[in-house]
C-alpha cells in the first residue's frame, strides 16, 4: 500500500479505476442489440391451459365478484408474466375483458384479457 502510494506520487500516474476495464466504444446498435438479447432470454413461452383449467380461473372470478374479495391475476404477455391485485370491479362477456380495481392510495382500473390470464388466486 505505502508502496502503491509512493510510486504514482513519483510517476504522477492516475488510476482511472474502472474505466480502464470498460470497452473502448460500444455503438448505440451495439447496446440496443445486447439489451434486446438480454430480453429474449428472460422470454418465457404461454402456457397452454386445458378446460379444466379455465373453469376454474373463472369459477374463482366468479366467487371474488360475489363476496368482494382481492384476487390476485396472473397474466402473461409478450412473453413475460404480470401480475395484478385489486377488486374485480366489472367482467365484459362481449369483449372478454375483466376490469381491475387497483387497491392503492389513488384508485385506478386496469383492463385484463380472458385471454392473457393464466392464474388467479383468490384472497380471502
Amino acid at each position: 500500500m505505502f508502496y502503491n502510494k509512493i510510486r504514482s506520487d513519483i510517476m504522477g500516474l492516475k488510476d482511472r479505476g474502472k474505466i480502464k476495464w470498460q470497452g473502448a466504444f460500444i455503438m448505440p446498435e451495439h447496446l440496443k442489440m445486447l439489451n434486446e438479447l438480454k430480453k429474449d432470454y428472460y422470454r418465457q413461452t404461454k402456457p397452454i391451459l386445458d378446460e379444466y383449467q379455465i373453469e376454474k380461473i373463472e369459477s374463482k372470478i366468479c366467487y371474488a365478484i360475489e363476496f368482494t374479495f382481492i384476487v390476485k391475476i396472473t397474466t402473461w404477455e409478450d412473453g413475460y408474466e404480470w401480475h395484478y391485485e385489486g377488486l374485480v370491479y366489472r367482467l365484459d362477456p362481449i369483449l372478454k375483458v375483466i376490469y381491475l380495481e387497483k387497491q392503492t392510495e389513488d384508485y385506478y382500473i386496469i383492463k385484463i384479457r380472458f385471454e392473457d390470464i393464466v392464474k388467479v388466486e383468490v384472497k380471502e
